[in-house]
């Protein structure tokens, strides 16, 4: 479980809970407060608003996507790029001593789908120039797919803000209406201002915080797949397996390759 967004989650709803219930000049909370900020309409507008333009902005399976996303963001999978080089390295030294047919006994014990179509390209000798056409137009395609993805939880965090306004305005509008009758103005001034507190956390506290993290995941899993795609094309040039190991570990972080060098300072 990624801990890192729910401490986040909960340190950020804490602190605006602290904002609403503390009092700085008796030095007291005031749980009384939390009543000013719940407000019925306030909430039809801005969260029933962003949904009600989220549906007709995207298709059904777009909507349908968004537990999966949950899933991802909480449960991500573990994409270790230092690990996908070592099993590259590993199939490179195969197939320089065997051949490449030698790879198809492992093929089955592979667990990454990439991984494994890719290195059944070079085996079943497909042309280099189109195992490379293939692995690049298929890291394309993953590229396209997540931006698309994390294009809804973007346009949310544009449409909340949005009908935070529109509900400002409709209750500036009661509010005017209202002029002449004291008792009408106080709820007219609460929906004009709560809907633009509710349209702030729901942009900032849900959309971009799920699109950000999603693109975390996406930049994880696109190194790995890169990685893949430069290290099998290399197996199938026959480059030495020492050079394949360099060649992949410019691509990683630098964070990355400073773990890998203090663990090769620590064997030597």
């Amino acid at each position: 479980m990624d801990l890192s967004l729910i401490l986040g989650g909960l340190l950020g709803v804490c602190l605006v809970l602290f904002g609403i219930v503390f009092n700085g000049d008796s030095g007291s909370f005031v749980f009384g407060n939390i009543h000013y900020f719940i407000d019925w309409p306030s909430l039809s507008i801005t969260i029933g608003g962003t949904m009600a333009v989220l549906i007709m902005s995207f298709p059904i399976k777009t909507l349908i996507k968004v537990p999966k996303h949950m899933k991802i963001i909480l449960f991500p999978s573990k994409y270790d790029p230092v690990r996908y080089i070592d099993k590259i390295v590993e199939f490179a030294r195969e197939a320089r001593m065997k051949g490449l047919l030698s790879l198809e006994d492992k093929l089955n014990e592979i667990d990454d789908e990439f991984l494994r179509n890719s290195l059944m390209l070079v085996v079943d000798s497909v042309e280099p120039e189109k195992v490379k056409q293939l692995l690049e137009s298929e890291i394309d395609y993953l590229d396209d797919r997540h931006a698309q993805d994390r294009e809804f939880y973007d346009k949310g965090a544009a449409f909340a803000p949005a009908f935070g306004m529109i509900g400002t305005l409709i209750g500036l509008i009661n509010m005017l209406q209202a002029l002449d009758d004291p008792d009408a103005i106080g709820p007219a001034m609460s929906v004009a201002l709560v809907t633009t507190f509710y349209g702030s956390v729901l942009a900032n506290m849900v959309f971009l915080p799920i699109s950000y993290k999603l693109k975390n995941r996406h930049e994880q899993e696109l190194l790995c797949k890169l990685l893949i795609s430069e290290g099998v094309q290399a197996i199938q040039a026959g480059e030495n397996p020492k050079f394949i190991e360099e060649k992949l570990n410019q691509f990683l972080p630098s964070y990355l390759k400073k773990r890998i060098s203090d663990e090769d300072s620590k064997n030597v």
